[in-house]
């Protein structure tokens, strides 16, 4: 019997869990801080055990990953590398849904030597569009064919007809998380020059991404996009892009919150203050004056604008008291996000990743694009923890079944490891439809 333990019991951690459990050869212990979310997931399975765990204890971080054969860690990535570095000690492989950052990839050299895999990076983005990606890659290369240009874009949000409030989002992962994103700065190569996004301008010109279906988007430069001309083995590629898709409106309305504070990390004692104070404050706006009028000439903004809508329906001008008045800004924003933009029960959300290629084989150049449009189920697993879930647990049981042999700090770019694993994704439901045009 093979010894699973899940690290995290958070919003995308039941999918992963149950294919696991699916397995008959596999124990899963699934351990969080909150006894009550393990004990949820685990549902009274009999090869299921729910632990209690505070992973920043590092004498019982140890022994729990001691005790198991593999570790999946859902944690935030801040800890992933010490929990990958436990796990290097005690010759146990790790799986992560979340990128390879400098901590981690410096463990390399000791996971190779321990004979140890840390597969990062498998998840959803970043995750099966790296796998979908290489599978195109290499299919053009094998047919000696050159990637000329690859854009990708990438969006958890709503089903249309759950997209009921103003911001077009709703959370099916960490509201922290979602946030944070919205302050990185990006670059991307296009036409063989390479763009630099400073964050400041992040969401200054959103592009219009029409997907067949669905309607349109608006998609703005996620991180680093020039990585994966080398980490997809495409340098013959002059354009690599990779993008975030929203429904319209989210650029413009993060990009005011940012530039308002909303987003500050720093935490201030603000007991007693309420949102209207806070918004006063960061509009700058004289005592007694009209706050949404001093937001909006805090922002260059019209009286009518569609931005001071967004911020009033949130509740961010109205006189109550700030939910964590010790934390920070982006804390207490946060706070007020979920209450106001969860999904109700039996809300769909959706998944939507869109890879486009511009390849040339021999004297023809073609056009390919790659598809996934996933939704959640009714009162189920949502569209999201499916995605960033499954891909994972399945990444770990090709570990423990030893059908990945590669070794120390890996992402899916390999066909050993990204076929199987959108082979069985298919099989679940999570499939790609792929159109091919000659021009």
């Amino acid at each position: 019997m093979k010894k699973v333990l899940v690290l995290g019991a958070g919003l995308v951690a039941k999918p992963l869990v149950n294919y696991l459990l699916e397995q008959p050869d596999f124990h899963v212990t699934v351990a969080d801080v909150e006894a009550g979310r393990s004990a949820r997931i685990v549902g009274g399975h009999p090869r299921g055990e729910a632990a209690v765990l505070d992973i920043a204890d590092r004498a019982a971080l140890g022994a729990a990953i001691a005790r198991a054969d593999l570790v999946v860690s859902m944690v935030p990535y801040t800890f992933h590398p010490v929990v990958a570095e436990l796990a290097v000690e005690r010759g146990v492989s790790v799986v992560t849904a979340s990128y390879v950052k400098p901590a981690m990839q410096a463990l390399d050299a000791r996971a190779k030597a321990k004979g140890v895999t840390l597969l990062n990076e498998v998840g959803l983005d970043p995750g099966i569009d790296h796998m979908e990606a290489m599978r195109v890659i290499h299919e053009v290369h094998d047919a000696g064919g050159q990637i000329l240009a690859f854009t990708s874009w990438c969006g958890g949000l709503p089903a249309p007809e759950a997209n009921t409030n103003p911001f077009g989002y709703k959370f099916s992962w960490s509201p922290r998380g979602v946030l944070l994103a919205s302050k990185n700065s990006a670059q991307f190569l296009k036409d063989g020059r390479i763009v630099t996004i400073p964050e400041a301008d992040l969401f200054a010109r959103p592009e219009t991404i029409g997907i067949p279906g669905l309607g349109l988007f608006e998609g703005y430069p996620n991180r680093d996009s020039v990585m994966y001309r080398e980490a997809y083995g495409i340098p013959e590629a002059r354009t690599v892009f990779r993008g975030t898709l929203r429904y319209p409106g989210w650029c413009e309305t993060l990009r005011g919150m940012v530039e308002l504070g909303l987003l500050d990390e720093a935490a201030k004692d603000r007991t007693g203050e309420t949102w209207s104070g806070l918004m006063r404050q960061f509009a700058q706006a004289a005592p007694g004056a009209d706050l949404k009028a001093g937001v909006a000439a805090r922002l260059g903004l019209p009286a009518g604008s569609a931005i001071l809508s967004r911020l009033e329906w949130l509740g961010l001008f109205e006189n109550r008291p700030l939910p964590a008045p010790k934390a920070s800004a982006i804390d207490n924003l946060t706070a007020l996000m979920i209450d106001r933009m969860s999904y109700a029960p039996g809300e769909r959300d959706m998944v939507v990743l869109q890879h486009e290629f511009l390849a040339r084989t021999g004297g023809r150049t073609e056009r390919i694009v790659s598809t996934l449009i996933d939704y959640g189920v009714p009162h189920g697993d949502s569209s999201m923890s499916r995605t960033v879930g499954l891909p994972a647990a399945i990444g770990a049981r090709l570990i423990l079944e030893g059908r990945i042999g590669l070794k120390g700090v890996q992402v899916p770019v390999q066909p050993e490891i990204y076929g199987p694993i959108l082979e069985e994704l298919e099989k679940l439901g999570v499939r790609f439809e792929e159109k091919r045009q000659i021009l």
